[in-house]
């Protein structure tokens, strides 16, 4: 360990929980991109390429954000007095390494990682949850506003929340709630920061929406199918250890999703007689969603009524934003939020001693089912403050980013009839979108122009569809838009 020639590491790990732990982090990131393949699908053509980038771009600034000041703050080690966010002492993940340090200098005992193993694993949740975010700007957000957003959302929302669960000082973690992967920090905060953000945002031009639907639904079940994949170790190797309770982990999200999934459809088919594959997709969300809070801690028969408790209570949920009159486009308050307090409220219930033991280190009385009724009242508060703070302080951060010149969150109403692709990407997901757009500057035959306007107005009118996951719902509303 001496520098006569060179520096060497003497600590020792097991290999096996690192190779576990790195692997899942590059998992979790693959759901990245698929979020983008997902929200891209569920666009309009003119917006598609738009919603890939800011995805991507708003992992790329919590990577950043994390490096910075991000995992200092969310999982400090020597701000044990503070029960609300951490210190600055890893500032720059300085001396984020090796083992794991107390606040008294000792190390933390039993420790199969480093310490920048775990720093990488959990900063790939941050960026899930701020991709998720990302998909409120949905045809009439501006890119780069939103990612001045996206940095000081990450520092002021989602690193005390994560503290507060995760980190041995928050007062969330200290009171016993169970939230395994991350019910608050990324589902419940996602989706009240993506609604807030589109309140903000304002709803989108009513002339511009008529008779949309998802322009391209096998990028929506691509982006499904790559999610579901990357979520089974967002779930499983959130144990950091590969043992029983991962395994178990792993189950539980399956049967969660493939029960959502299946109720969603049923309840869609009940209204339009039509199996939709969008229903299908939203379906498998919710359940992946509430899977995420419970998926350590509650039994096999727990996620299988889980799975359908969620898929019938989001799917109503996607009403709610016609009731608040808030262009959620993408449903986030009902696929991650309402899916996320599911989950929660799952563990009050379902939650097992057992269950929670499988990994030989955790003890925990549990919820209802293993006789812990106090449970319940726990995971209430923790929902309660995590919705509250997350409301307020992202309404905060909007109404002075909207404020400040160069900074306004909402594109023109020109630059939304043309499309953010070409108004903020100069690019295009589909090369004949900007084809059709500049047809009739090649000179065309004025015999056949009326005829070819109409054609291009009904062109205009299909390829015109933006997205919204609750096929039952968005259809109803948008057949009684074109009957007016």
């Amino acid at each position: 360990m001496g520098r006569g020639n060179g520096y060497l590491w003497t600590e020792t790990y097991d290999g096996s929980t690192i190779a576990f732990m790195v692997i899942g982090a590059a998992l979790v990131f693959i759901m990245v991109p698929g979020l983008g393949f997902l929200y891209s699908g569920l666009a309009r053509r003119k917006s598609a390429l738009s919603l890939i980038w800011v995805v991507l771009m708003a992992t790329l600034v919590g990577m950043v954000q994390w490096y910075f000041w991000g995992y200092s703050l969310a999982f400090s080690h020597t701000a044990s007095n503070n029960k609300f966010i951490g210190d600055l002492n890893s500032f720059g993940f300085r001396n984020v390494y090796g083992k794991i340090k107390n606040s008294d200098g000792s190390e933390v005992p039993g420790q199969l990682y480093p310490e920048i193993a775990f720093a990488a694993f959990q900063m790939m949740f941050m960026c899930v949850a701020l991709s998720i975010i990302a998909g409120a700007t949905a045809e009439r957000g501006r890119l780069f506003p939103h990612m001045v957003f996206i940095f000081i959302f990450a520092t002021l929302v989602y690193c005390p929340i994560c503290y507060w669960i995760w980190a041995p000082g928050g007062w969330a973690y200290q009171w016993g709630v169970l939230d395994w992967a991350g019910g608050g920090p990324v589902e419940i905060l996602s989706a009240v920061a993506g609604f807030v953000y589109s309140i903000f945002l304002g709803r989108r031009k009513e002339n511009l929406l008529i008779n949309f639907r998802p322009h391209n639904v096998s990028m929506v079940t691509l982006g499904t199918s790559i999610l579901w994949f990357g979520w089974l170790l967002f779930n499983s190797a959130t144990s950091l250890t590969p043992d029983m309770r991962s395994v178990y982990a792993f189950m539980n999200t399956n049967i969660s999703a493939a029960t959502g999934g299946m109720t969603w459809c049923l309840l869609d088919y009940r209204s339009e007689k039509k199996w939709s594959t969008v229903g299908l997709c939203s379906g498998i969300i919710c359940g992946l969603v509430a899977a995420t809070p419970s998926s350590g801690c509650i039994t096999l028969y727990g996620s299988f009524i889980q799975g359908i408790i969620s898929g019938i209570v989001c799917n109503f949920a996607t009403k709610i934003k016609y009731y608040l009159k808030v262009d959620d486009s993408l449903d986030l308050l009902a696929e991650h939020g309402i899916a996320g307090v599911v989950g929660l409220i799952f563990n009050a219930l379902f939650a097992a001693d057992w269950v929670i033991g499988m990994d030989g280190k955790t003890r925990h009385r549990g919820g209802w089912l293993t006789h812990n009724y106090k449970q319940m009242y726990k995971q209430i508060a923790y929902i309660a403050a995590t919705v509250g703070y997350c409301a307020v302080v992202t309404a905060l951060i909007c109404f002075i980013l909207d404020k400040i010149p160069g900074l306004q969150l909402r594109v023109t109403e020109e630059a939304e009839a043309r499309g953010l692709d070409e108004d903020q990407i100069g690019e295009f997901a589909y090369d004949y979108v900007e084809v059709r757009r500049d047809y009739y500057e090649w000179g065309v035959d004025t015999d056949n122009m009326h005829s070819g306007a109409e054609n291009e107005q009904t062109t205009t009118t299909e390829n015109s569809r933006a997205a919204s996951p609750a096929s039952s719902a968005i259809n109803e509303h948008h057949i009684s838009n074109s009957e007016k």
